[in-house]
């Protein structure tokens, strides 16, 4: 009886002991199991979180940066013989209402019947093809900007340039021209060679092979275009079997810039016959039938026929004594120098910018453009040269010399000269 009492006792605490253990493993087991669906959802919840702020992260310098850098497509577009700049705007689509806006706009700063044949417009468009913004160049110095992203303005920048000075020599083969371009000599230097050396020498005839033409001149980079824009000549020498011609640039004590042997005695006659290149005479100096009266009269100078827009220059040094229209002489210019002549230009279509009664005029400078108005047939210049109020023949006239520098003025250019001679010896021979 105790022996069956002692194994009923054993089997109730194995029994209690196995409930127990059961009851507490499936308390851990679900306790556990709860913990990892915690963890697991915090984890999954702070993944959502890095995720989100990843791509807030990335967003973020996306928007800013198309906010900053908007990328703009550039198109230049050529203006071709009959262009206008309207003509242009509304080939873009631009709304008419807009069109006159911009051109008002432009036309407070800049006129522009002055943009030529062959310029360059740049015209930006954004992504949608939307045009954004129109620039072109009012000088080889200044950018006219028209923005016209909200609203229309415009926005005028100078660009910067530095300044040089170069020196070349060559040794002509052909002629003085295509050798220089072979030797990387600028065609717009040449041709301020020829025109400085013309009073001198017939390049038809004079210039031979083994010529030397040794020279120096000033240029400016555009630092924003890297275009060069040639200025003046500062020494130039042509030398022709073994005799030289030299000319130094000098400016006057009476602000004329021009240029002088190294005696001081000026390269140029004091008057231009020919103020303009590659015309041809229509009217000779004396009496004749006017082509529109019909009638008789005295012709007091002699017309040169060239294509409208063709330069004129200044017949000499002077100071511009009349501008504007003048009766029957339509767009007309005269200019005052200092020996007692004076010279006139008559039917110009228009005048050089800058060009105004008062204004500083140096020999061969543009004045002005050959045109037909007034009473005129045709595109003509009509040239005259006064004389103490008398007018003379231009082709028969006997030039007078140019200056000729003396006292301090003449100590004041040997040593300029001096210098410039010596920079000329050191930049060919560095």
């Amino acid at each position: 009886m105790f022996r069956i009492l002692r194994y009923l006792i054993l089997i109730s605490l194995i029994s209690s002991g196995y409930y127990l253990f059961i009851s507490e493993y499936f308390n851990l087991s679900e306790k556990n199991f709860l913990e990892r669906e915690i963890v697991k959802n915090e984890i999954v919840e702070d993944k959502k979180e890095i995720i989100k702020e990843k791509k807030e992260e990335l967003a973020l310098p996306n928007i800013k940066k198309s906010i900053d850098k908007v990328q703009y497509v550039e198109k230049k577009i050529k203006i071709l013989q009959g262009d206008t700049f309207v003509s242009i705007l509304e080939s873009l689509n631009i709304k008419r209402e807009n069109i006159y806006e911009i051109i008002s706009e432009i036309e407070n700063s800049f006129d522009l019947k002055k943009i030529k044949t062959g310029e360059i417009i740049s015209v930006f468009e954004n992504s949608f093809g939307e045009i954004k913004k129109i620039e072109f160049f009012k000088n080889n110095e200044t950018i006219i900007s028209v923005n016209l992203d909200k609203e229309i303005n415009l926005h005028i920048r100078e660009l910067t340039k530095d300044s040089f000075i170069e020196s070349k020599q060559y040794t002509i083969t052909e002629s003085l021209f295509s050798d220089g371009i072979k030797n990387g000599v600028s065609p717009d230097i040449l041709v301020k060679i020829i025109s400085l050396f013309s009073f001198d020498l017939d390049f038809q005839r004079d210039i031979r092979v083994d010529t030397v033409v040794s020279i120096s001149y000033e240029f400016d980079e555009i630092i924003e275009t890297g275009r060069l824009e040639y200025n003046d000549i500062k020494y130039a020498s042509i030398i022709i079997d073994g005799k030289q011609l030299e000319y130094f640039k000098f400016i006057t004590d009476d602000g004329y810039i021009d240029y002088f042997n190294r005696e001081g005695k000026n390269v140029k006659k004091s008057i231009l016959k020919t103020p303009l290149d590659g015309a041809r005479i229509s009217s000779n100096f004396g009496m004749r039938k006017h082509p529109i009266s019909g009638f008789n009269k005295m012709h007091k100078g002699v017309d040169f026929a060239a294509p409208t827009g063709t330069p004129i220059y200044a017949g000499g040094n002077g100071i511009v004594e009349y501008v504007g229209r003048n009766g029957g002489y339509g767009k007309y210019i005269r200019i005052r120098h200092n020996n007692g002549y004076k010279t006139a230009y008559a039917h110009l279509s228009n005048y050089r910018k800058g060009i105004s009664k008062g204004a500083r005029v140096n020999q061969g400078e543009v004045i002005g453009y050959v045109g037909s108005t007034g009473n005129s047939t045709g595109p003509h210049l009509h040239y005259e040269i006064i004389y103490q109020n008398k007018h003379i023949n231009p082709l028969k006239l006997k030039l007078p010399s140019g200056k000729i520098l003396e006292g301090k003025e003449l100590e004041k250019f040997k040593e300029e000269y001096k210098k410039i001679y010596a920079d000329h010896l050191s930049m060919l021979y560095e």
